[in-house]
């Protein structure tokens, strides 16, 4: 029979009954009623119920009996209604059935490594990455990938709108510092030689610029060999962008304006008319973290002057040793057990802190082991300092600032978690701004860019470049979602003198610049309009859109934490032959082969 489709499994409804269709699809479901047998048939649109009567079709009711899960069939029938009492609410085509009359098995299937038909079974995830077209099948990734469609075309749609050319750039290019580690490419026809994948298109967008393009967009393959976590991915996929004779406030209403779109045409959701904005510094101050989740309350609160006054000799000595204190306060949580806040101490214990201080705000005051070490004037303080109420706990962390900063801000997370603090449909967003240029490199000893070394630095900090290079502040910009850090951007230095300077402070000589950006550094010579841009991490912006923590839910073929596919088993060995082609010799570690799986 033909298995050419006149419908798919979620088009049918009442108003088909008595047309004769075809449909194709996976056996979701089988139930044999004794006279009569039941298959739900599947396809990516949804589920429609087959009926196979002896009456009707003796043939295909007696070969219908021996059908199994996700066999792939075609089936032709007549649409009819279901009996009284029959009809499934939960489905779209709930109402109907296919009374079939012929059908073929297209393909058999041997049974899953895990259920197909309930994706909400809970199985690991290697196994579901090792099958992943099987995981795909079940439904839930697949949703999530229609929506990622949905978001990239409204993504083309919208820029096209605002007058952007999407322009591919290279994948293999130079190896340039970007701040991770560049995935490398032997080249066979110059040994000894390799091109780099491109980390990001930050040197081919801006030559686009110089090339008189405008504005230029792309959604961009990119690559990084970094340490991996829940949210990062060794490809991954961005919006890039740049346009020409802008500043960045033109940027960030252009992103906002996007970033409206995206969430209505998605999920019908309304970005509101302002995003607020919050410094660098404000954000380390009061959150810990340049990506601050404000779903919630409970910001960090500096008592550097009330610990310095007190007699508590950890907090005394920190400070002493240039470090400082601050606290949190968690609304309601002297209902928090001293074991839990044992659990929170090991918690913070792998950011470097040694300790958490605490006390408990009851009706008589703030009690706790450490309150001795305080004077009634300075608990006082304590309690206005931080809003504590009654039925409140302060948790207080001690150290280098960049290690309290680090443990409150995981801590804050895990509490505002736990505790169900966080509306799970809301939506935060939040623009960063006033970034240092640069940050000093311990191993170098000498400073390096936070962003990269074409990052405007701020015109007001301009003067401080040769004499306080670290107290320069960039002219850069990140939108944060929910503490995430969906995407950052800055104006860049299009002024070759501007551009010496800062090459100057980074410490890097003529002959270095030459030989990692020579031909950039020229290009800026030939006349290069202000320009500035921003790249969007759009698999991000996918977990957010679909309510994921894991950013593996949302790309098809994704790695694993550890860079490897257990799919393809890769990264793998290759053949001699294949090394001596390219003039590469290896080591004698593990021969290239896939690393085995621990016991």
């Amino acid at each position: 029979m033909d298995y050419r489709r006149t419908h798919t499994c979620n088009a049918l409804r009442k108003k088909e009954i008595g047309k004769v269709v075809t449909l194709s699809g996976w056996v979701h479901r089988r139930r044999d009623h004794g006279g009569l047998i039941f298959i739900d048939l599947r396809d990516r649109f949804g589920l429609t119920q087959l009926i196979f009567d002896p009456e009707i079709s003796k043939e295909a009711h007696v070969t219908a009996s021996s059908l199994r899960a996700e066999w792939v069939i075609s089936a032709e029938g007549k649409v009819r209604a279901r009996g009284e009492g029959l009809t499934n609410p939960q489905l779209d085509t709930g109402e109907i059935e296919i009374e079939v009359t012929t059908f073929e098995v297209l393909s058999k299937a041997k049974t899953p490594p895990f259920s197909i038909c309930d994706d909400t079974t809970e199985t690991h995830e290697d196994i579901r990455l090792k099958y992943r077209y099987l995981d795909i099948r079940r439904g839930g990734v697949a949703k999530k990938l229609a929506m990622r469609h949905q978001a990239m075309m409204a993504t083309r749609s919208f820029f096209n709108t605002e007058g952007f050319l999407e322009i591919n750039t290279p994948i293999m290019g130079r190896s340039t510092p970007e701040g991770a580690r560049d995935y490398l490419v032997p080249s066979r026809i110059y040994p000894g030689n390799f091109y780099a994948l491109p980390q990001s298109p930050q040197i081919f967008k801006q030559l686009l610029m110089v090339a008189g393009m405008d504005r230029y967009f792309q959604v961009a393959p990119c690559f990084r060999d970094e340490d991996l976590r829940a949210d990062r991915q060794p490809e991954f996929t961005q919006i890039d962008l740049e346009m020409s004779f802008a500043y960045p406030e033109d940027m960030t209403t252009l992103i906002h304006r996007y970033l409206k779109d995206l969430f209505k045409v998605c999920l019908d959701y309304t970005v509101p008319d302002e995003i607020p904005s919050m410094s660098y510094h404000d954000c380390l101050e009061y959150y810990g973290t340049d990506r601050p989740d404000l779903r919630f309350g409970m910001p960090l609160v500096r008592v550097d002057a009330i610990a310095k006054a007190s007699e508590f000799s950890v907090f005394k000595e920190q400070l002493e040793n240039g470090g400082c204190v601050k606290a949190l306060c968690v609304k309601g949580g002297a209902t928090i057990s001293r074991k839990e806040i044992d659990r929170y101490t090991e918690f913070v214990s792998k950011f470097g802190l040694r300790g958490l201080g605490w006390m408990k705000r009851q009706e008589e005051g703030l009690t706790s082991s450490i309150v001795k070490f305080f004077s009634a004037g300075q608990l006082k303080e304590l309690e206005e300092k931080t809003g504590a109420q009654t039925g409140d706990l302060l948790l207080f962390a001690a150290a280098g600032e960049a290690t309290v900063n680090q443990s409150l801000d995981h801590l804050r997370r895990l509490i505002a978690k736990e505790r169900n603090l966080i509306n799970p449909d809301a939506y935060n967003f939040l623009w960063v701004n006033g970034f240092p240029c640069f940050e000093w490199d311990e191993d170098e000893n000498r400073p390096q860019s936070l962003h990269h070394p074409f990052t405007m630095p701020h015109p007001d900090d301009l003067h401080l470049l040769e004499t306080d290079p670290l107290k320069v502040r960039s002219h850069s910009y990140d939108i944060i979602i929910n503490g995430y850090e969906v995407g950052g951007g800055s104006q860049r230095i299009h002024d070759f003198e501007v551009q010496k300077r800062v090459f100057d402070a980074l410490k890097i000589n003529a002959e270095e610049v030459n030989q990692k950006f020579g031909f950039f550094i020229e290009a800026l010579q030939y006349g290069t309009p202000p320009h500035l841009g921003i790249a969007l991490g759009f698999d991000r912006l996918m977990m957010l859109l679909t309510k994921t923590e894991n950013i593996r839910d949302v790309i098809a073929f994704p790695k694993t934490q550890k860079a490897s596919d257990v799919m393809m088993q890769c990264p793998a060995s290759v053949s001699q032959r294949q090394l001596d082609e390219l003039e590469v010799s290896i080591g004698t570690h593990s021969g290239g082969q896939f690393p085995a799986k621990r016991k």
